[in-house]
């Protein structure tokens, strides 16, 4: 069976690739990335790393799923995480100003930011989106 996929299905599935791609490549490349993961788990080492990483390909791959069959659920669950994300915005800031202990590199922390950024500016087109044509841009 094939699920016709609308733009705000593309962008939601786009960001959950982009995002797990992405920290698949700065815990790769960075060490400090690579200590501020471990340094969140309860053991340490490559296979912990390696795990975690696949858990949350699985995890983000259900979703996947959530959005392609367009499961109410998983629409307002999207829409209350990315919201979050505004907390990274401030939290990124004061970590850069030295306002806060940084987990990470600057760049990292930066990063972090950013991604608060399109993960609210995500949100908001959904929530314009449901107003406009409903859940998932269905009506």
């Amino acid at each position: 069976m094939r699920w016709p996929v609308n733009w705000m299905q593309a962008l939601v599935i786009g960001f959950f690739v982009t995002a797990w791609a992405a920290l698949v490549v700065m815990v790769t490349v960075s060490p400090g990335v690579r200590e501020v993961v471990v340094g969140r788990m309860p053991g340490s080492g490559a296979p912990m790393v390696i795990g975690f990483l696949v858990g949350l390909g699985c995890f983000l791959a259900l979703m996947t799923v959530g959005v392609l069959k367009r499961w109410r659920w998983v629409f307002w669950l999207v829409v209350v995480a990315f919201a979050a994300g505004a907390a990274r915005v401030p939290i990124a800031w004061l970590q850069l100003t030295d306002r806060m202990a940084p987990e990470g590199p600057d760049w990292y922390v930066a990063t972090q930011g950013v991604i608060g950024v399109v993960q609210v500016v995500i949100a908001v087109v959904m929530l314009v989106g449901y107003r406009r044509t409903g859940i998932w841009g269905l009506r």
